[in-house]
């Protein structure tokens, strides 16, 4: 609602058994209902050019862990942002460092992404990511993560 407010263009993609059972955003210029979570899910990936976490819930934890693990395995280089507006992400974020302090996360498969404490700084993170891969000339490498 704060985008439509902003005067920005919202896409809503929502499983067909979740149109019972959420509230869909029917004010959003494109709605799309899928079959499946999967569907849905492989949607947001191929119409994204950034992945942004905000706080929430399990769905939102998973969804960015999946989007890291990518990222990690070179399935693509889109930029991932967690946005950690009151310290929300600090548990996880204490986790990856955890991890990496037990040799889970080896340094050459690093997570790559960037925290963001402000939500006025996410886009301009990601247009500085996506900027400097430009300048370098990393094109936005979408591999399908299922292959």
């Amino acid at each position: 609602k704060a985008v439509l407010a902003a005067g920005g263009r919202v896409t809503g993609i929502i499983p067909a058994f979740l149109t019972e059972r959420e509230r869909m955003l029917k004010a959003a210029q494109e709605l799309i209902v899928t079959k499946d979570m999967h569907e849905r899910k492989m949607l947001m990936f191929e119409r994204s050019d950034a992945f942004v976490a905000l706080p929430g819930g399990i769905g939102t934890l998973e969804e960015l862990v999946e989007q890291l693990t990518w990222v990690q395995l070179g399935r693509h280089t889109k930029p991932v942002v967690i946005a950690d507006i009151g310290g929300f992400w600090r548990p996880l974020l204490s986790l990856f460092a955890h991890m990496r302090n037990s040799g889970f996360i080896r340094q050459e498969f690093e997570l790559r992404y960037l925290v963001a404490e402000r939500v006025e700084d996410v886009l301009p993170m990601i247009e500085g990511v996506l900027a400097r891969q430009e300048q370098i000339g990393v094109r936005m490498e979408t591999i399908d993560p299922r292959l």
